[in-house]
């Protein structure tokens, strides 16, 4: 460990290194295509380029392992959704096609993702679905989702919101994107990505371990139903936190250090 952050808020501190001015995403932003080309365009970029891309990455780099991810099998053919922990810009895009397999997998991200010149269309046919920033693309976001389930497609989500890199704890996250699994009555499987120490060089083994199926109670309210999916999920990922070996940053609340 040689570098230190500070921060002072938990929820919405953000530390990624990419400084990008983020599109606005409204009631324009075309969410579903249905084209040839673009089907195309998706298998090309997701299958031909993405994919052995994240292979070579995550397994040279970082000795990318799954942990218990036969737990996914029952439901391979039928959509679910995934939480995960938000602690690697790259290696966050990679893991959740990685865990879907041959099923598509279609990330909730920031708008900055679809906004980086030249690559927000291919961030798009990747599979990428950016928050809505009005009420007309709120309803096209919501009809995207919706999509997707009936498609039986992969819904992942990284509920912490922002990048805090090789962070080895789970931080607080809010229960409002566990609404979607309620809504649709699907199963979640959290994803929880630890850092190991390796006996050679500084670079951190990833394992990443999936556990699961959790599924939503559908006899309580939907807000006490959201509380308890999201307590669930938190949980186990804190438990699975646990497993950390090595600590790449130190992150600091400011009010604990002598500055």
């Amino acid at each position: 460990m040689d570098k230190i952050i500070y921060y002072t808020d938990e929820l919405n501190d953000e530390f990624s290194d990419a400084k990008i001015t983020p599109r606005v995403i409204d009631g324009s932003y075309v969410y579903v295509y249905k084209s040839l080309w673009k089907k195309f365009t998706h298998f090309f970029w997701l299958r031909i380029v993405a994919h052995p891309i994240a292979f070579c990455y995550l397994k040279f780099k970082y000795h990318h392992k799954f942990i218990n991810k036969k737990v996914i099998k029952p439901y391979k053919k039928d959509a679910y959704f995934l939480y995960g922990n938000h602690t690697h810009n790259l290696c966050d895009a990679f893991i959740p096609p990685k865990i879907s397999g041959w099923t598509d997998a279609h990330v909730i991200v920031n708008p900055e993702n679809v906004s980086i010149k030249g690559m927000g269309n291919v961030a798009l046919s990747l599979g990428a679905i950016p928050l809505p920033a009005d009420r007309d693309a709120m309803k096209n976001f919501i009809a995207c989702i919706e999509t997707r389930v009936k498609e039986r497609k992969v819904i992942a989500i990284y509920p912490e919101a922002h990048i805090w890199p090789y962070y080895t704890k789970i931080r607080p996250f809010k229960d409002m994107s566990f609404r979607y699994p309620i809504e649709y009555n699907k199963p979640v499987f959290s994803f929880t990505n630890v850092y190991l120490k390796r006996k050679h060089g500084k670079t951190p083994t990833i394992h990443t371990y999936i556990d699961g199926p959790f599924f939503p109670d559908l006899s309580i309210s939907k807000p006490e139903a959201r509380k308890k999916l999201r307590d669930m999920v938190y949980n186990q990922m804190v438990e699975r936190s646990k497993e950390n070996t090595v600590e790449v940053i130190k992150y600091m609340k400011k009010e604990e250090s002598n500055d």
